[in-house]
């Protein structure tokens, strides 16, 4: 009874104080929600596990060439034929090729992404259905029926978890052909890899997969491989093997794998390739959140450390009038669990809220982000945290006995602290701002690479040119067919009111990744080279006529590809700058003949017939958002290349041109899908997010630090300045200046803040060189971020010294003295 009574006491207090007890808790607030939101991320994202069946043997088998800047290669299938046999550490190997299919039969026709995997992938991976089967060994073969298996979240949000959609048949269309497919199953959620899809079919559902070229052809290269290891191997033991036949089969066809392309293989865990995307970024907002955490209860020791300071003579007048020190702890244990207590009830407020903000954040670097929750693991760790503080608090503080208090003297007890409270105070100040300027330099370094990418400018007005996907409908059609619908497509758009320009392509710059990463080797007959220098490699890219004007990149030398450049006519390309400039310094690229001969051609059906270069460009990254100088070599769609993009330049806001474009292309084709209508400039909005929303939230967290820190600052002042009150009156008695007396409270602030900043660049400094062994992405900060984020904290100091400087600056000395 007797703690309820203190308690109600404490909440008499601190309602006196209401500055003190909201800083208080929001400071505890914003501490314990930023993370128990962030773990709650983390746990998710990164530690949650897998549904798949005995994860921790499941693998990612990842070849890569480093020697051509190439991380993943893919594997051919003879390649995985190759490393497949004989392995005793590996059990079994299943395959997967990211594909696009235009699926007909499930209500209007439209693109979807799918995988083409073999009969072992399921079995590999450890999934069982939720309705139907999945594919099995059965389903391999080129005389095997079509069977399609649906993702669980295509089930359920685009088909609203239909089970009689089993035995549906559907079409399945890409640029090489079209198949039919009986839907057989829907897959348990789980986590795709190595890319979102909504179907996942077997490999005699796209002609591609079965014709010859793409089973004999060592360099066709478009399969993923994952493995399960055998129950009694070891990740390292599997590793040697793997690396052991990879090294005989690069001996046995040295035309295939040049040493200067350094061929290599790896294995990972599968949970571990999941989440290599996220991992750094997730890790270091946790400890952001960190030091959030310790700026946050720095502050509130700091604050209630002071207040129980000021109250020594209140709790001397207690001692002296009889109360136990027992007592008096429990009276401070009251008001500290009132304190605490208010800090955690709001943390619970905001934890939710924030929770989904980065949820969403996160979202755009692992498929595992979505339907987070908060985890109230973490919560109940931060309540218990609370209570510990709120009861080291409650005994912090020393208390008067009861023999000191006899001696006790109304005059002086209100103005004394002792040196070691001040020292306490000034320590967590100094940590406050140690810690914000560590969040500082990391905003800092994330807000330079978004102004690097903001102020990247396009070579063309992006926000003019809307590019949309019109996915190949080849059933029942012939490639010349097919030639002549894009043609017309084209040729009608480009007469609608509004349309300066229209053209198509195979690929929409910045969005369509697995498109973009096409290259090729070529050679160019009469160009210089280096000593000892391979055939160089070249961005594979092809377009129509008009394509340049549509996007308005001007011609630098030569002409634009016509109508007659078609099948049959003489064979043309057009090249970038960089291109002619480094093979042919000084000189006109034109007219010179460049032919393709990487091994890959006789797979896909593009020649390696000379072709005539027609025409020179500006360089054009469209894979990257800051350009690089890029060897890009244009083809004419109806030469040889493939289409399925669509590209207008408008005079009016693109997006009004939509519904009239559509209704054109359907008027020529009724099941013709038209979709993903953008500008290229929110396509390129859109690239940036993630850099964008890295700034946000790490800026978003340095700021809040910064703020804590501003008011742990100044309440360090105040209390200086309140135990110096008897000082600052003698020194104005005797002649000194309001100035001098303010210049000194200031300078006291400039000193704790230099402290802070000092030891926060001796820590960022190490920290990032420890990172940096780590974590190959993560930028260093720079001198410059250091410099602007020191200047940052130091005029932050001088802000938050201002008020109680100003209020010493203002001490009547005669009432100074009399108070004493």
């Amino acid at each position: 009874m007797a703690f309820l009574r203190d308690l109600k006491i404490a909440v008499r207090s601190l309602a006196r104080t209401p500055a003190l007890w909201i800083t208080v808790a929001l400071t505890l607030a914003l501490g314990i929600g930023a993370n128990a939101a962030i773990f709650s991320v983390v746990r998710a994202v990164l530690l949650r596990p897998l549904a798949n069946r005995d994860e921790d043997r499941l693998l990612y088998v990842r070849q890569s060439a480093p020697g051509i800047g190439v991380e993943n290669v893919t594997f051919s299938v003879p390649e995985i034929q190759d490393i497949g046999q004989g392995l005793k550490t590996i059990q079994k190997l299943g395959t997967f090729s990211a594909i696009d299919f235009t699926i007909t039969g499930l209500g209007t026709p439209r693109e979807i992404h799918a995988g083409v995997v073999d009969g072992n992938y399921f079995e590999v991976m450890g999934l069982k259905p939720v309705l139907g089967r999945l594919l099995t060994s059965s389903d391999d073969g080129p005389n095997a029926a079509g069977a399609v298996v649906l993702t669980y979240r295509f089930w359920t949000t685009s088909l609203h978890s239909d089970p009689g959609v089993l035995g549906k048949v559907v079409r399945l269309g890409s640029v090489m052909g079209s198949r039919t497919g009986t839907i057989v199953g829907v897959l348990e959620p789980s986590v795709p890899y190595p890319v979102e899809t909504e179907i996942i079919a077997n490999i005699v559902t796209s002609p591609h997969h079965l014709s010859a070229t793409m089973v004999t052809g060592r360099e066709h290269r478009m399969t993923e491989v994952f493995g399960r290891l055998a129950p009694s191997a070891q990740l390292d033991a599997a590793r040697a093997e793997l690396r052991a036949t990879y090294a005989g089969m690069l001996l046995a066809h040295p035309e295939t794998y040049k040493t200067g392309d350094r061929y290599t293989i790896d294995v990972t865990r599968m949970h571990d390739q999941i989440n290599s995307r996220a991992n750094t970024i997730l890790w270091v907002l946790f400890a952001a959140a960190g030091l959030l955490f310790v700026i946050a209860c720095s502050n509130v020791a700091n604050l209630v450390l002071a207040r129980t300071v000021r109250r020594e003579s209140e709790l001397a007048v207690r001692s002296a009038l009889g109360a136990s020190t027992a007592a008096l702890r429990r009276s401070l244990l009251a008001e500290s669990l009132v304190l605490c207590g208010s800090g955690v009830l709001a943390s619970l407020a905001i934890a939710a809220p924030m929770v989904a903000v980065l949820g969403r954040y996160a979202a755009r670097f692992s498929v595992r982000a979505d339907g987070l929750s908060l985890d109230f693991s973490l919560v109940w760790f931060g309540i218990a945290l609370a209570l510990i503080a709120a009861v080291a608090l409650a005994f912090v503080p020393r208390l008067p006995s009861a023999d000191a208090s006899h001696s006790f003297s109304l005059n002086s007890g209100g103005t004394r602290s002792s040196t070691g409270s001040s020292r306490r105070l000034r320590i967590f100040a100094i940590t406050q701002i140690t810690a914000s300027f560590l969040l500082l330099a990391g905003a800092g370094a994330l807000m330079r690479t978004l102004f690097e990418l903001e102020k990247t400018q396009s070579p063309f007005d992006t926000a003019s040119v809307l590019a949309l996907n019109l996915p190949v409908m080849s059933y029942g059609r012939t490639p010349e067919q097919v030639n002549n619908f894009y043609r017309e497509v084209q040729r009608r758009v480009g007469t609608l009111p509004g349309v300066e320009h229209a053209a198509s392509g195979f690929s929409v710059p910045w969005r369509d990744a697995q498109a973009l990463n096409i290259a090729f080797l070529f050679a160019v007959d009469g160009a210089k080279r280096q000593n000892g220098e391979e055939d160089l490699r070249g961005r594979f890219r092809s377009v129509s006529p008009d394509f340049f004007d549509t996007l308005g990149m001007p011609l630098l030398e030569g002409r634009d590809f016509k109508d007659s450049d078609r099948d049959g006519s003489e064979r043309v390309v057009i090249v970038s700058q960089s291109l002619a400039q480094k093979l042919f310094p000084g000189q006109t690229a034109l007219n010179r003949e460049l032919r393709w001969t990487d091994g890959v051609m006789k797979f896909i059906g593009i020649s390696t017939e000379p072709r005539r270069i027609v025409g020179v460009v500006p360089d054009f990254d469209d894979e990257n958002i800051i350009p690089s100088p890029v060897m890009s070599i244009y083809q004419p769609i109806e030469q040889e290349g493939w289409s399925g993009r669509l590209f207008v330049r408008a005079k009016v806001d693109p997006y009004t041109l939509v519904p009239v474009i559509t209704r054109t292309i359907h008027e020529m084709a009724g099941d013709q899908p038209v979709e993903r209508a953008s500008t290229l400039e929110d396509i390129r909005a859109e690239v940036l997010s993630p850099n964008r929303l890295n700034a946000i939230v790490f800026g978003g967290f340095a700021a809040v630090a910064l703020l804590i820190s501003v008011v742990g600052v100044a309440g360090v002042l105040a209390f200086s300045v309140s135990g110096r009150t008897r000082e600052f009156g003698i020194r104005m008695a005797l002649g000194a200046q309001p100035h001098s007396i303010l210049r000194d409270v200031l300078g006291e602030g400039l000193v704790i803040a230099s402290i802070g900043v000092a030891a926060g660049v001796v820590f960022g400094f190490g920290l990032a060189r420890l990172t940096a062994m780590y974590f190959a992405e993560v930028q260093l900060p720079g001198t410059l971020v250091f410099v602007v984020s020191a200047a940052a904290i130091l005029s932050a100091a001088v802000i938050a010294s201002a008020v109680p400087a100003a209020r010493a600056a203002r001490v009547n000395p005669v009432e100074a003295l009399r108070t004493e």
